[in-house]
């Protein structure tokens, strides 16, 4: 193999791929970054076994061919490199040799052979999403899944193709967020996906702004094409929980409040938490909402923000990272609290098709 490329290509390049890559795995060759460069391509593929990604760079390719090599070393390597243009080559020992104008480094990599195949998806149901729009749906649900590895089927988000619509929902029990959108697909095309944590966030990471992406499911694995990436995923197996039945049907009141004042709110007062007295009380009077917090060994904090508001008072807490993650994941100037009481779940809706329901907690 060999090769020149642009430096500002290959450390593109292998910021898509490299975040895969297990620095801790006991195989090492899930620690090295696959370079195979053919057709005026440097093609750089990492995987943990379990998601797998490739990209591709223009390079201007004297020989084709491959080798592996460590994926930390190499990117540090080409960072710290001045030179605008890069020379790489690679022998049949897989020895690598990495040439500027004024730099020489030698790696000792490991077979292209060694390195796991992708996944080949003759058949499935494919699906052709706006990359934007399908980012946008994964970026407001994907931090409420579970971290909770007991529960293994709510690790991740599920992709609902149903009844003309893509719903993405993620769920630890006690929140839930969700987004729905018209997409077209064929009827019998319908499916659901639970697809891991680490797989959305490398997707909501490398989704570009416009153009589409090709889903291609079966009932084990899913592979998103998009541009000069491909992501490949195994699929969490397992039912998902019946998550609408957690949507509360109505709700006393509907509150509008200023999505952004109130995320600076629940920020500031959540400086007076801690570990074991995490929560904030919303407490709803007329014309204005109170964020507080009360922590006996710590202090106090309140904040007052304005509403149009003048119904009874209602009192509700909440765990403030809970409240604030959908809040700064949303870009609607305002959204609207669906509140009871201070033991029913609150609901945040905005002016996009998007759910989010929270448990409160109890506060003596």
């Amino acid at each position: 193999m060999k090769l020149k490329i642009k430096k500002e290509a290959i450390i593109d390049g292998l910021q898509k791929v490299q975040s895969i890559v297990n620095p801790r795995t006991t195989l090492p060759i899930l620690s090295n970054i696959l370079f195979r460069a053919e057709n005026d391509r440097l093609w750089l593929s990492a995987t943990d076994l379990e998601v797998s990604v490739r990209a591709s760079v223009e390079a201007e390719v004297i020989e084709e061919g491959g080798v592996t090599l460590h994926a930390r070393r190499v990117f540090s390597i080409f960072r710290e490199l001045s030179a605008p243009e890069i020379e790489i080559e690679a022998d049949d020992n897989d020895l690598a040799k990495i040439n500027t104008a004024s730099s020489y480094f030698k790696m000792v990599g490991i077979s292209e052979d060694d390195f796991p195949p992708l996944p080949k998806f003759d058949e499935g149901n494919s699906y052709v999403l706006d990359q934007d729009l399908f980012r946008d749906m994964l970026q407001k649900t994907c931090y409420a899944a579970s971290t909770d590895e007991t529960r293994q089927v709510l690790n991740g988000v599920l992709m609902s193709f149903r009844n003309d619509k893509l719903t993405t929902v993620a769920t630890d029990g006690r929140r839930l967020a969700l987004v729905e959108q018209e997409v077209e697909f064929p009827a019998d095309s319908e499916i659901d996906l639970i697809v891991p944590s680490k797989t959305v966030n490398e997707l909501v990471r490398t989704l570009g702004d416009s153009g589409t992406v090709k889903v291609v499911a079966t009932q084990k694995q899913v592979a998103f094409d998009f541009g000069e990436m491909l992501v490949v995923s195994r699929l969490i197996e397992g039912t998902y929980p019946n998550y609408r039945q957690v949507v509360p049907a109505s709700s006393d009141q509907r509150v509008p409040v200023e999505r952004e004042a109130l995320l600076a709110a629940v920020r500031r007062a959540a400086l007076m938490t801690t570990d074991q007295s995490r929560s904030v009380k919303l407490k709803f009077g007329k014309n204005k909402l109170e964020v507080i917090t009360e922590t006996p060994e710590v202090g106090e904090a309140r904040e007052t923000l304005p509403i149009k508001y003048d119904e009874k008072d209602i009192s509700v807490a909440f765990n403030p990272e809970f409240l604030v993650d959908p809040l700064r994941n949303l870009e609607s100037d305002e959204i609207f609290m669906e509140i009871t009481d201070e033991l029913s779940p609150g609901v945040i809706k905005a002016d996009v098709p998007f759910l989010y329901v929270l448990m409160p907690m109890r506060v003596s």
